[in-house]
């Protein structure tokens, strides 16, 4: 969205990119290479970042419940528990103060056949735009509209999208099983932090099974397969 916003001139004051702290490098390093080309062209680019830690909130920070009993953590973040998306809008919003009762006028990149998403409501002072719906952009026209203008996610030497139906964060609780075998395979290194993050977090991953859970799922599927080869040959 942002690309075609430049391509075709659209107004544009200010570029808001909230990093979590849990982004895979991709994001980092395209918003950084974002950056030098909105201050070429003189156009504000804003860093946000959460009050809290990630990782404290999701595995320390005091949280009561609804009962009136403590717990360790917001645990997992995902599902019906969507508490990132609260310091993302809680921050977006504290950014937004410094307009005062300017109205502001928002793009916001929902693709036009995610159109279930999109809210006319009007919030105050801001006014939400689609432009991706306005130009009949699905989901794969912008990413294959971003190949073609050389920008990728790869890490580990593998296109995130390649092997992700959606980047979120490093550890969103709504990857998929496919997703989350991939990250098994070709991302050892971010397994690895989500069974640590496991053992602080206590709380299950993927319906009622933790990490530890689905890698002997996936080893067990691994040693069929290689018991299936040996059997053809």
């Amino acid at each position: 969205m942002l690309l075609k916003l430049l391509e075709l001139d659209y107004p544009l004051d200010e570029v808001v990119y909230f990093d979590i702290g849990v982004e895979f490098d991709s994001i980092r390093y395209n918003a950084e290479k974002m950056g030098k080309i909105l201050a070429d062209k003189k156009i504000s680019f804003t860093i946000l970042e959460p009050k809290e830690p990630f990782i404290w909130c999701m595995a320390e920070k005091p949280v009561v419940k609804r009962d009136g009993t403590l717990q360790c953590g917001y645990k997992w973040c995902g599902g019906c528990t969507r508490w990132g998306t609260t310091l993302k809008l809680d921050a977006i919003r504290d950014n937004n103060k410094k307009y005062g009762d300017e109205m502001i006028a928002e793009y916001v990149g929902v693709a036009a056949d995610e159109r279930q998403r999109i809210s006319r409501q009007r919030n105050g002072n801001r006014i939400k735009i689609y432009p991706l719906t306005e130009w009949e952009m699905t989901e794969s026209n912008c990413l294959e509209y971003c190949y073609s203008h050389g920008w990728h996610w790869s890490e580990n030497g593998y296109e995130l999208y390649d092997l992700l139906d959606r980047v979120s964060c490093k550890y969103c609780k709504n990857k998929n099983l496919k997703e989350l075998r991939n990250i098994y395979h070709f991302m050892p290194d971010i397994w690895q932090e989500l069974k640590e993050l496991q053992d602080k977090v206590q709380m299950p991953f993927k319906g009622n099974k933790t990490i530890h859970d689905l890698e002997a799922r996936f080893i067990s599927e691994d040693a069929q397969m290689d018991l299936f080869d040996f059997i053809e040959e």
